[in-house]
């Protein structure tokens, strides 16, 4: 049997309707169909019962992901966002719905003083910080490297990696008050096999990579993990905010599973690399990206 031709097959079932958002970071209510968060047979088992974390871009997509999951092992959740209100309404919706507390903020990351506020207004609510999720991200197609201006690669390296350091600056003194805590960052596929059409992106990724080994070293005396996740082509407002509607109408039908993932695919990583699961884990990298070999 012809593989790749199996594989055509099963990706054209699992194309999306065409569809486009005119700005980013998108919205997730605007999204069909909706991704899906957390799968209705997961069953929390306290993995990080008592604990707080902080997650950034954490009102829709891989974020809320990570907040409503993590909820449902048994964490209380702060999380930053832009300005989209609704999509953060719902993620507080899904947390408390966990029998979790939730506290949205809304913030613009890329500036040091709001990161410095956002965590300050997370220990002043909760008491303490335990799990720094560095999440937020955008993205810009060029197809062309003189095409990427001044302005655009500042804005993604703003927004990518410069919040990193930001926001890990303001929450260690509160990580380093308890056990257990972590910092997991967001990379991606394409920091790993490139990608000649999102240039600055791919290059901001590479940066979280480098930021992950190397924090890891700095904080492994203080019990800090530091790990990451590369995730592949995965279903978020990111996606119908970056593509044309033919392309988001193929997203993902080129990996060896034939789909894009589905945010909840992610999410369970970071839970796994929050909790005491990965107690011996730090400066790595899980790749959920439908069965893309990297060797990374």
């Amino acid at each position: 049997m012809n593989k790749s031709k199996t594989r055509g097959n099963a990706s054209s079932k699992k194309q999306r309707p065409k569809q486009s958002q005119q700005k980013q970071p998108g919205i997730q209510s605007e999204m069909k169909p909706q991704p899906r968060s957390i799968r209705e047979d997961y069953v929390g088992s306290g993995k990080l019962e008592g604990k707080v974390a902080l997650i950034s871009g954490g009102d829709s997509g891989i974020g809320r992901s990570v907040a409503v999951m993590f909820a449902r092992e048994g964490a209380d959740i702060a999380f930053v966002y832009l300005n989209e209100k609704e999509d953060a309404e719902q993620t507080r919706s899904l947390v408390e719905s966990e029998g979790r507390v939730c506290l949205p903020i809304k913030a613009d990351i890329g500036k040091a003083a709001s990161c410095k506020s956002a965590v300050a207004k997370t220990v002043k609510k909760f008491g303490r910080l335990d799990v720094l999720v560095n999440n937020a991200a955008e993205q810009h197609p060029q197809d062309d490297i003189d095409a990427i201006t001044e302005k655009q690669l500042i804005a993604t390296f703003s927004t990518n990696v410069f919040p990193m350091f930001y926001l890990t600056q303001a929450a260690l003194p509160h990580l380093k008050e308890h056990t257990g805590s972590s910092i997991i960052n967001t990379t991606s596929v394409t920091a790993y096999r490139g990608s000649p059409g999102l240039l600055d992106y791919a290059a901001s990724k590479g940066a979280i990579v480098a930021f992950t080994r190397s924090l890891s070293q700095k904080l492994v005396d203080d019990g800090i993990r530091v790990n990451a996740v590369a995730p592949g082509p995965i279903w978020t407002p990111l996606i119908p905010a970056t593509f044309d509607k033919e392309k988001v109408s193929k997203f993902g039908s080129d990996t060896p599973m034939g789909r894009a993932g589905q945010p909840d695919e992610c999410g369970s990583c970071y839970v796994f690399l929050a909790s005491a699961d990965a107690s011996y884990i730090t400066g790595q990298v899980l790749h959920p990206n439908g069965g893309e070999v990297i060797n990374g």
